[in-house]
């Protein structure tokens, strides 16, 4: 079997799916969260548990996921690891972007697919993918 030109090598289903993503930030980053993954990216925030809710960080929900924010006391942002995005128009989301002065970096583009990676508010590597029609 084969998806997006790869070979998909058979065995066990052990995993159903991706529960969620964390992305980790520095203390203090709620209020760039929230402009960043719930303005620009169109997500909606979602209440943590109460139990975890004194850690700081906040919750948005994507399709059947969810995207967490979570403080790292000794954050680094991460350069090379990092979750991708399918997103309805690459082109509309591009602009958006380099209008509120985030920079764009082109992606090889995939096999049919087209990509490109952009920094969120703290340095951690963001891929954004061209939905397939």
């Amino acid at each position: 079997m084969k998806l997006y030109g790869h070979e998909i090598l058979s065995g066990m289903k052990r995993v159903a799916r991706v529960d969620h993503v964390q992305i980790a930030a520095p203390e203090g980053c709620e209020r760039a969260a929230r402009e960043f993954y719930g303005s620009i990216l169109g997500l909606q925030e979602i209440k943590k548990p109460l139990v975890l809710r004194t850690h700081g960080g906040c919750w948005f929900q994507c399709d059947n996921q969810q995207v967490h924010i979570g403080v790292e006391p000794d954050f680094h942002p991460s350069k090379k690891a990092h979750p991708a995005f399918l997103v309805f128009s690459l082109d509309e989301l591009r602009q958006t972007l380099l209008a509120r002065g985030i920079n764009v970096v082109e992606g090889e583009d995939l096999p049919e697919r087209r990509r490109f990676y952009a920094d969120d508010p703290w340095g951690n590597r963001i891929e954004f993918v061209e939905m397939q029609r």
